[in-house]
C-alpha cells in the first residue's frame, strides 16, 4: 500500500497468464499467448521562433499495433473459417473481440475491447518429425479502436454487419 498526500492507494497487480478471448459473445478459444495489444499516437514536432528551449508537440492519429493469439492447434476451424471468408468472398466480417484479464480469484480485472477487428495472418505451425512440442497456431489481427474497461463482466463481442454509426463505430 503507498501513501501519497495523505490518501491511501491500494494496487492490484494480477498476473499475465489468466487471460480470455471472447468473440461473439462467447469465450472462443483458450490462447497460450496474446501479444502486440497496444496504440501509439503520431506526433509531429515543432520549433517555435525564438524559443529555443523547447518544442512544439502537434498530436495526430492513433495508431493500433496489430494483435497476435497463439494456441496449440485443435480440431476447431472457427479462426481459418473467419480468415477464410474475408478472402474467398471479399466481404469483411469484422467483430469485437473482448481480451479479459483475471486475477487469481477469477474476478475479470480488466478487459480490452478491440473494435471492429478483423483477421489480417493466420499461421500454421511448423512440423518436424523430431518434434515432441505443442503445434501452435497463430491468428493475427488489426482493429480500428480500442476501448479499456475496468472490472468488466464481459459481453458485447459481438459480430459486426450492421453498419456504422456517426460516431464512425460499428453497430449492431
Amino acid at each position: 500500500m503507498a501513501q501519497k498526500n495523505s490518501n491511501n492507494y491500494q494496487l492490484n497487480y494480477v498476473t499475465a497468464n489468466r487471460f480470455y478471448i471472447e468473440i461473439e459473445k462467447t469465450i472462443a478459444a483458450s490462447f497460450s499467448e496474446c501479444s502486440g495489444l497496444g496504440v501509439k499516437i503520431k506526433k509531429e514536432t515543432y520549433p517555435e521562433g525564438g524559443v529555443n528551449d523547447h518544442q512544439r508537440v502537434i498530436l495526430g492519429s492513433p495508431e493500433f499495433s496489430d494483435v497476435t493469439l497463439k494456441r496449440g492447434i485443435t480440431d476447431d476451424l472457427v479462426f481459418w473459417e473467419w480468415l477464410n471468408q474475408t478472402v474467398s468472398n471479399g466481404k469483411t466480417y469484422r467483430r469485437n473481440v473482448n481480451i479479459m484479464l483475471f486475477n487469481q480469484a477469477g474476478e475479470t480485472m480488466q478487459c480490452w475491447t478491440l473494435i471492429a477487428a478483423v483477421p489480417i495472418g493466420w499461421k500454421a505451425p511448423s512440423l518436424q518429425a523430431s518434434a515432441n512440442s505443442v503445434a501452435i497456431e497463430e491468428l493475427t489481427l488489426a482493429y480500428e479502436g480500442m476501448q479499456i474497461v475496468k472490472k468488466s463482466q464481459g459481453g458485447g463481442a459481438v459480430e459486426l454487419n450492421s453498419g456504422r454509426h456517426s460516431s464512425g463505430y460499428f453497430i449492431n
